[in-house]
């Protein structure tokens, strides 16, 4: 098998989790040029290939510009960044491996499938919770038919208290004018996931949903701008000194901490609280996004599933439970339970282990591990989140958030003119 050569747009958190795993499949892949404007995070993923100057750049028009130089490109930029490198990679015939959302709207999500289609490029978009180990073998016991037909699912998704005041109120995801809705940014992975198992096409669906919480209405009396200034910080479940702290006293250092400080340090992360957004009081954000949300879908094969998600929770896994005809299967993402309504017995479904570094539970690693293939053998089999399926994902998402926003039940068949 050939060995496949990528390039990189954008080197934050993402991109150096799909960095960090090329290299344990080197033999197989292997980064030849990264793009990332901020020095620190581009040098960071430019040592762990050894790449020459020329092949750190700061824009990724300057690997348009070189040509094509590699089979592939792996696109982790902001979601509202999106677009332009996608259409310029896919006309130069790169293979593309895209975060999710595809985009924040639409018309730009189809414009990036149809010149993907029209340069006949593979496309995998990253839903990566169809990758783990615990949906192959969720999906691989529905298709045996272990609980009969799929009646129903019921799905939720604790956001954590804390990581949703870093995203969705003090961070990059907090305005939808400059991101997208929370549904898209975060919870796409859900609805695609849901669609997967039930293995049909969403006929309808509602949604409600609000941003209730994390409004000036709610802020204490006596509370300050900032967490550092504040009086009542130490009793504030949403303490940025606490959080960011504490994490890098704990040596935990990934992208929830570097996103507000590179190379974090305690001192230099008091110093960003002091003017960074992250530092701001939960109600004293300029916020829009939902603090939580329903999604409730019907299919075309008679199935229903409902969606939650909860911003103000304690952090946790995903919880699901797939009710059939014959049984149920419940569980986290790590376990998985097969409930038979025959002898009313429960058992454990053993999962394959995965990296203990993939948060994902094997997905990130099987996403690139899959995409590399289909590259490698000319198979776009491997990938089971191509260009169309993810649109139709992403339609589903948009037509919640209409049906969200004017208060009724949408038919997926508005959304595709």
């Amino acid at each position: 098998m050939k060995k496949v050569t990528v390039v990189i747009v954008g080197g934050g958190g993402r991109g150096t989790i799909y960095a960090k795993h090329i290299l344990e499949m080197r033999d197989k892949v292997e980064v030849v040029a990264i793009a990332e404007p901020r020095e620190y995070f581009r040098n960071r993923i430019g040592d762990m290939f050894n790449l020459p100057p020329y092949r750190r750049v700061c824009d990724w028009r300057e690997l348009i510009a070189m040509g094509k130089i590699a089979d592939a490109v792996v696109i982790a930029t902001q979601d509202r960044y999106h677009l332009e490198p996608a259409l310029a990679f896919a006309e130069q015939k790169y293979h593309i491996m895209i975060e999710k959302p595809i985009a924040p709207t639409a018309e730009d999500c189809r414009k990036i499938v149809n010149t993907a289609n029209a340069n006949g490029v593979m496309m995998a978009v990253c839903h990566v919770l169809r990758y783990s180990n615990y949906t192959r073998k969720l999906k691989e016991l529905i298709n045996d038919g272990v609980i009969g037909k799929v009646m129903t699912v019921q799905h939720l998704e604790p956001v954590g208290h804390w990581r949703y005041a870093h995203s969705y109120v003090r961070g990059n995801w907090r305005k939808t004018e400059e991101s997208s809705s929370i549904l898209l940014a975060k919870s796409i992975h859900d609805l695609d996931w849901i669609s997967y198992i039930v293995d049909s096409e969403c006929d309808s669906i509602t949604s409600y949903g609000s941003l209730m919480f994390f409004t000036p209405e709610n802020r204490p009396e006596g509370a300050a701008d900032r967490c550092l200034e504040c009086p009542l910080e130490k009793e504030c479940a949403y303490s940025a000194p606490r959080f960011y702290i504490n994490r890098i006293r704990q040596n935990i250092k990934g992208a929830y901490v570097e996103s507000v400080v590179e190379n974090p340090t305690e001192e230099r992360m008091l110093e960003a609280l002091k003017t960074s957004p992250y530092g701001r009081c939960v109600f004293a954000c300029d916020n829009d996004v939902v603090d939580h949300q329903v999604v409730n879908m019907e299919f075309k094969n008679g199935a229903t599933a409902v969606f939650t998600l909860a911003g103000c929770s304690k952090y946790g896994d995903r919880r699901t439970t797939v009710f059939g005809s014959k049984g149920e299967l419940f569980g986290d993402g790590n376990k998985l339970f097969y409930y038979n309504y025959l002898n009313g017995e429960t058992r454990d479904i053993e999962i394959p282990p995965c990296n203990p570094t993939d948060n994902h539970g094997g997905g990130d690693y099987n996403l690139l591990e899959s995409f590399t293939k289909a590259i490698a053998e000319n198979d776009p089999s491997y990938i089971v989140t191509g260009a169309d399926v993810s649109l139709k994902t992403h339609i589903e998402v948009f037509a919640a958030e209409k049906s969200r926003l004017e208060k009724r039940l949408v038919k997926l068949e508005e959304m595709l003119n």
